[in-house]
């Protein structure tokens, strides 16, 4: 037992050195080296990362270049593969064939340029129809007739546009020929404005509602100061309340009008009637007849406009029923009168071809 004891002591000492030597604390040697080691790797990455900025910034770029300019509705397909391309980079991390990934994101973008060069043409003819159907518009209105500088001035917003687009200033042609078209559109709310004072005018519906009538006039005159002076949104309010109070007296100029012109077409119904129109002319009639019935419709919804033009038109055909009337009348006495006469003279003729058969004096 003894001998026992000093052998465990001797095991227990060796053992506690060994778990000693094994916790004990790296060098400083030891700590440098992996220290240098994150310092390298660190540097690399930035390096990485200094080469791969300017392609990807490039390709960023030229990919909402063609985003701000819709490329992507027009070429949805050859879009969708290159935002494949461009999910694929973005997720990559700092990798080590570093020049692969650069001429990767290079080569993206170019794509990206070469896919908004092919649309650009379509986008700036899209942009100039639209431009065109305004302008046709508003010179269908007459307006410019009365007015030729304003559109003018806008066409030579247009031409602008044109001129920046063809430099290859694309983002400031998008913006002029925006404005070429807000020109286009504000004087298109100038020519409702004329358009409906004409009618006014042509109808002599003015009398019918005075007040309004005169309002209107003087805010369409503040409406074309405000524009000269440009103050555009001043502009297209006291437009639109001038457009407002004109298109209450045509209404109300359309409400009396109609009311006439069916008391009218009335009478000449009740004149064809006593011709007995419905009984000679029946097609003329039924046609008269429709007009009417239609007018009557539209007056009941409220719809004067189209009230008052079937009532004209079904005012002309009771016209034409009657007079259809009256000449086939006309014709029927005249034939009448011809038969009459032939009758009378057949008459005559057999009285006297009974003398001579009877041998009596001629």
């Amino acid at each position: 037992m003894t001998k026992i004891i000093p052998v465990l002591m001797l095991l227990i000492i060796v053992t506690f050195i060994s778990v000693s030597c094994a916790s004990k604390p790296k060098t400083t040697d030891d700590t440098i080296t992996t220290t240098e080691e994150a310092i390298t790797t660190t540097q690399d990455a930035i390096e990485a990362a200094q080469q791969l900025r300017e392609p990807r910034e490039r390709a960023r770029a030229a990919r909402q270049r063609a985003i701000d300019f819709e490329v992507p509705a027009y070429n949805p397909s050859d879009w969708e593969s290159l935002e494949a391309r461009y999910i694929g980079l973005q997720a990559m991390t700092v990798p080590e064939n570093i020049q692969e990934v650069i001429g990767n994101w290079s080569a993206l973008a170019e794509s990206y340029d070469a896919l908004f060069e092919r649309t650009i043409p379509l986008l700036a003819q899209a942009k100039e129809d639209e431009l065109m159907v305004k302008r046709e518009e508003l010179i269908e209105t007459g307006f410019t007739k009365q007015f030729p500088q304003y559109l003018e001035n806008a066409d030579n917003i247009t031409l602008e546009a044109l001129d920046q687009y063809e430099a290859g200033e694309y983002y400031k042609a998008r913006d002029t020929a925006a404005k070429a078209l807000e020109e286009y559109e504000i004087l298109l709310k100038g020519a409702r404005v004329f358009l409906a004072r004409q009618e006014i005018l042509d109808r002599d519906f003015a009398k019918y509602d005075e007040e309004n009538f005169s309002s209107a006039d003087d805010l369409s005159e503040l409406a074309l100061a405000e524009f000269d002076a440009g103050n555009r949104e001043s502009a297209i309010q006291k437009a639109e309340e001038a457009l407002t109070r004109y298109n209450l007296v045509i209404s109300n100029g359309w409400t009396v009008y109609v009311a006439e012109q069916r008391r009218i077409t009335m009478e000449e119904k009740e004149r064809a009637q006593a011709e007995r129109a419905n009984i000679a002319s029946p097609a003329l009639w039924r046609d008269a007849e429709a007009l009417f019935n239609q007018g009557e419709r539209n007056l009941a919804a409220g719809r004067h406009h189209d009230a008052g033009l079937q009532y004209i038109e079904a005012e002309a055909m009771y016209i034409l029923a009657r007079q259809d009337t009256v000449e086939k009348r006309e014709r029927a006495l005249a034939a009448m009168g011809i038969a009459r006469e032939r009758i009378e003279e057949s008459d005559e003729a057999a009285i006297e071809a009974e003398r001579v058969i009877e041998g009596g004096p001629r």
